[in-house]
């Protein structure tokens, strides 16, 4: 591989992470044989945005952005962060949800240019030697998926390549981890949709999905690999089929330095939106009532953590759990029931089959949590009832994209007459009734995992516990201002996401230290040597 200081001309210029295009000063154009290669002008980094962000928004539709937006980061990648940081509200939806969730159905027939490393069951005996293909020789995040549960759109087989490639442009622009440490992965053991094997264009192993010991074989081979490769690299498991997703979190979470985001970040992000609701509702944490429609791992996952989050406010593990109740397609989750996954059991109560209206009539619930992947599944009669039982009612539509959301935030604040405490999975603008605007909040886990892996890797933390998660909520609801609340949003405005990254990294990181998970020594200022390490795209 060239020293990348060594770099001149065409090779200068097609380097995504070296090339400034017509910033090169006239100094550069003749240190690095770029005459005759640049037009005649010398622009400045904030001309080249402007340009940028002209050429965005003529574009027709968000596809179009998304493939101009992908086009930017693999010729200037200091420019394509410049801009995703600069303007966060208007590209982070292209960047990622709820555009990559199209992205993802259409990747194959928008594939430009490879980004990423792929493992085939075709790879086994051969992962570690395919890694030193990899140009970079320092990766610290690596985001793997198999694409079997992408977003809420199901098995999307290779095309879900999109996912580790997006979380880790958030990764770099949220949190300021340098690309060149970042390892996109796509886990193609196949996929079990025939509408994608039958497209001339599908890019992925075109056979039925492998599983069972020969699978857990390929990610074993695969995460030794990695360990030994890059041994301080952090591995975040995404998009996995729920018995997947809980049996490999499982298996490696006290092996090596990983966590699952739709498990564990999605509960934390939960859990920060839940903690800043009650300033809102000016009920007590530790009385509240949740449902969650949906029983898959981003519910279970966010159940676990409030009751740890519970037991820590005083209740014993069995009383927190009763707090928590789950209905699935086939109505509550009860005791009585022999149609449960294991993560369900603990869930499981004592009590009498009921429809979803039913158990919201019996139990009260505070908050509705939806994880369904079901657009449309709050309905009216439910959201109006969750309203006649709570003078502020917690609804959370988490499912994305947003054409699969629970309910729109229209909807919730309508249905409610205005009171409803409403957040999403993907972006909805203001809705203003009767006059007030309410601003809905983006429960986002983009407000959760960057942080706690910048804090994991400041740290040199060699596990990520459970407490990292509860930390990180409370830090992130801390953030939440009053004018935030007033406006009717539990999370805060995402042009803050860099600063809330690095207080969430520093509390994650004191975490490690105080755990002695930590293989850094801890610093003085510990927030002030992480903010020094984060990536300024800036040239």
């Amino acid at each position: 591989m060239s020293d990348k200081n060594e770099l001149r001309g065409f090779d200068l210029l097609h380097d995504a992470s070296s090339n400034k295009s017509t910033v090169f000063s006239a100094e550069e154009r003749d240190a690095f044989g770029l005459r005759g290669l640049l037009p005649a002008a010398i622009c400045s980094q904030d001309v080249q945005l402007e340009r940028i962000l002209e050429n965005v928004r003529r574009k027709s539709n968000d596809i179009e952005r998304y493939v101009f937006l992908s086009a930017l980061q693999d010729r200037n990648e200091r420019l394509f962060y410049r801009a995703v940081i600069d303007n966060i509200n208007e590209l982070l939806p292209l960047v990622y949800t709820p555009t990559v969730g199209q992205a993802c159905k259409e990747f194959a027939h928008i594939f430009r240019q490879t980004r990423g490393f792929y493992v085939t069951p075709d790879d086994r005996g051969h992962i570690r030697a395919n890694l030193d293909n990899w140009p970079e020789e320092d990766v610290r995040v690596v985001v793997i998926t198999d694409g079997e549960r992408i977003l809420g759109l199901g098995d999307l087989g290779a095309n879900g390549m999109g996912i580790p490639i997006g979380k880790l442009a958030l990764y770099v622009a949220c949190a300021g981890i340098d690309p060149s440490q970042c390892l996109p992965v796509m886990l193609d053991v196949g996929t079990n949709n025939e509408e994608l094997r039958q497209d001339p264009l599908y890019l992925g192993t075109n056979t039925a999905r492998l599983e069972g010991k020969a699978y857990d074989d390929l990610v074993e081979e695969f995460v030794l690999a990695i360990q030994d490769k890059y041994p301080s690299a952090l591995i975040q498991f995404e998009d996995f089929l729920t018995p997947n997703a809980y049996r490999l979190l499982n298996t490696y979470r006290d092996r090596v330095l990983s966590f699952n985001d739709d498990i564990q970040g999605t509960a934390a992000m939960v859990l920060s939106g839940i903690y800043a609701s009650t300033r809102i509702s000016g009920l007590k944490f530790e009385d509240l009532k949740l449902m969650f429609l949906g029983a898959g791992s981003a519910a279970t996952g966010i159940a676990d953590l409030l009751t740890k989050a519970l037991v820590e406010k005083g209740l014993s593990e069995q009383e927190a759990r009763q707090r928590l109740w789950f209905v699935d397609i086939n109505g509550l989750v009860v005791g009585s029931r022999d149609d449960l996954a294991p993560h369900n059991l603990p869930y499981a109560h004592d009590h009498p089959p009921a429809s979803f209206i039913d158990a919201i009539r019996v139990l009260e619930p505070n908050i509705l949590v939806g994880a369904t992947g079901a657009p449309g599944t709050f309905t009216e009669d439910a959201v109006r009832l969750m309203a006649e039982i709570n003078e502020r009612p917690g609804i959370f539509a988490l499912s994305n994209p947003t054409s699969r959301a629970e309910c729109t935030a229209e909807q919730a604040y309508e249905w409610t007459s205005g009171a409803a405490i409403f957040a999403s999975g993907s972006p909805f603008s203001p809705v203003t009734l009767n006059g007030v605007t309410h601003h809905p909040g983006q429960g986002n886990n983009v407000y959760i995992f960057p942080g706690v892996g910048l804090g994991a890797l400041a740290s040199g933390a060699t596990r990520i516990c459970d407490e990292m998660f509860l930390a990180a909520a409370g830090t992130l609801a801390a953030t939440v201002s009053p004018t935030d609340l007033a406006n009717g949003s539990i999370y805060p405005p995402l042009a803050d996401i860099r600063s809330v990254s690095l207080a969430i990294a520093t509390t994650v990181a004191e975490v490690a230290h105080a755990r002695g998970l930590a293989s850094r020594p801890r610093p003085d200022d510990l927030e002030q040597m992480i903010l020094k390490t984060m990536y300024d795209p800036s040239y």
